[in-house]
């Protein structure tokens, strides 16, 4: 039997407990892993934390709870894919290369140049592993465009936005395969597409729990067609609402699976209400599961998540933002460049980095993303329109503010709108009347846009304009009107 030395004890522990110290201030000099989760047509008021009676979304409250919430962040445009490319670049409408929803042929949306500059790139550089899982829409596999040659390591999920408009296609896209799904024929409805979006998510947190990641997590949910698998998170809502607008003949964008479907319209349903807030559930309890796999691996602490939405909510499909109050009481829907097309959940996690139970009402929009994320990362500079929100989340350091804000959106019409403080001007029609028909609102006392006094400020009129011209640089693909 061996007798150990008493002082070859001592020793023994302090070289483990030395040892344990080593692996803690790796962990904590490690860069922080970014998880950024982007729902595609949620409206500021469809989450229970900011407001929504109908249907609750305890995940995504918990995390309002655990971190901090804004009140007014900003989607990069109105729609899908140049929200999506202001994200990526760090740039407002006025100068991001995507600026409106464009088709290409043979699948997809027109590509974003290979010469833009992406946060995946900026974090690959910087000794990240990146991935994508959900819905790209800024270009088809193999073009410029493709997420593989924007920075990302790995793509799981819809290339096209079109596409994304079935959730039981018959393929989604590994890269550059063709991943078919079990028992998909678009008459047969097998395989829920978000199902598997969700399981090479939580597989690339896994793979690469041991290293600095970026996860860029693009759900479609709840963008339209309105449908879900008849499964417990339906049964919960089946016959809970008052289904007074089914989404059924004689609708014109409507088309049901079978031989002579259409891919791009949406499946008919008698239950839009239901399955609308089965559709928000199913996205609450997904980000239950991403935050439960991070605890299970133990890199929480080590991991900022952000949740937010691409634009305001839509009205296609079935979906009812009127009924569910989805703009939170804000004015316009998806497509508008008032605070309903625009303003958007914003919520931040990072334990022991962000304060509790947070609320903050900094201005901030999408083109902060790369700032932002480029300060966690140790990155000096990158080109953006944005600025990093960091001190903001972390409580450290001086948070910049922004002088204005400003989108173009050049489709219905041409629109543009600026913020600038208080002041919030938008303009409609611009290919009828430029902008002489220029309004504006005092957000602090009538954030539902109501009260036009454009008559009774002409000094802010006119630099509201000047900003709308200065902020816009002429795009061939998409030209204001």
């Amino acid at each position: 039997m061996h007798h150990f030395n008493p002082i070859f004890r001592v020793f023994h522990l302090l070289t483990v407990l030395a040892l344990v110290n080593i692996g803690a201030q790796a962990q904590s000099n490690q860069k922080p892993n970014i998880i950024y989760i982007l729902a595609d047509d949620l409206g500021y008021g469809d989450l229970s934390c900011y407001g929504q009676q109908k249907f609750s979304t305890p995940n995504i409250d918990k995390l309002a709870k655990q971190g901090i919430r804004f009140t007014q962040h900003y989607s990069g445009s109105s729609v899908c894919a140049p929200s999506r490319s202001s994200l990526m670049t760090g740039q407002h409408t006025g100068h991001t290369p995507i600026r409106g929803n464009k088709e290409a042929k043979p699948e997809g949306q027109v590509p974003l140049p290979g010469k833009a500059e992406t946060i995946a790139e900026v974090l690959q550089r910087a000794g990240y592993a990146t991935g994508a899982f959900g819905k790209w829409g800024l270009g088809f596999i193999g073009t410029e465009g493709d997420p593989n040659q924007q920075g990302f390591d790995e793509f799981y999920g819809y290339n096209c936005q079109r596409q994304a408009h079935r959730y039981f296609p018959t393929y989604l896209w590994h890269n550059q395969e063709k991943d078919f799904l079990k028992g998909n024929d678009y008459t047969n409805k097998v395989t829920y597409a978000p199902d598997m979006i969700q399981e090479a998510t939580l597989q690339f947190i896994t793979n690469h729990k041991d290293k600095p990641f970026f996860a860029y997590v693009p759900f479609v949910l709840p963008h339209a067609e309105i449908i879900s698998p008849n499964d417990s998170v339906y049964q919960k809502y089946k016959g809970q609402f008052k289904e007074d607008k089914p989404f059924v003949m004689p609708e014109s964008y409507l088309s049901d699976y079978g031989p002579d479907i259409q891919l791009e319209k949406y499946a008919s349903q008698t239950e839009p209400h239901a399955v609308y807030a089965t559709m928000v559930s199913r996205l609450d309890l997904y980000v239950g599961q991403i935050m439960d796999k991070l605890n299970e691996l133990g890199i929480a602490d080590n991991t900022l998540v952000i949740f937010t939405s691409d634009n305001g909510p839509a009205q296609e499909g079935g979906s009812d933002p009127e009924f569910f109050n989805g703009a939170g009481g804000l004015r316009g829907v998806k497509r508008d460049l008032y605070e309903g097309g625009i303003r958007c959940p914003f919520i931040a996690v990072w334990p022991n980095q962000i304060k509790p139970n947070t609320v903050s009402d900094h201005i901030s929009a999408f083109w902060d993303m790369k700032p932002t994320f480029a300060d966690m990362a140790g990155v000096k500079k990158v080109s953006t329109d944005g600025l990093s929100i960091l001190p903001t989340l972390t409580g450290k350091g001086r948070q910049k503010k922004h002088d204005h804000l400003y989108w173009e959106f050049p489709a219905n019409g041409g629109r543009k709108a600026v913020r600038m403080g208080q002041w919030k001007g938008v303009v409609y029609d611009y290919d009828k009347t430029g902008d002489t028909k220029l309004e504006l609102y005092n957000l602090s006392v009538d954030e539902a846009e109501k009260n036009n006094i454009a008559s009774a400020h002409p000094d802010i009129v006119k630099k509201v304009k000047e900003i709308m011209r200065n902020e816009h640089q002429h795009s061939t693909l998409f030209p204001m009107p």
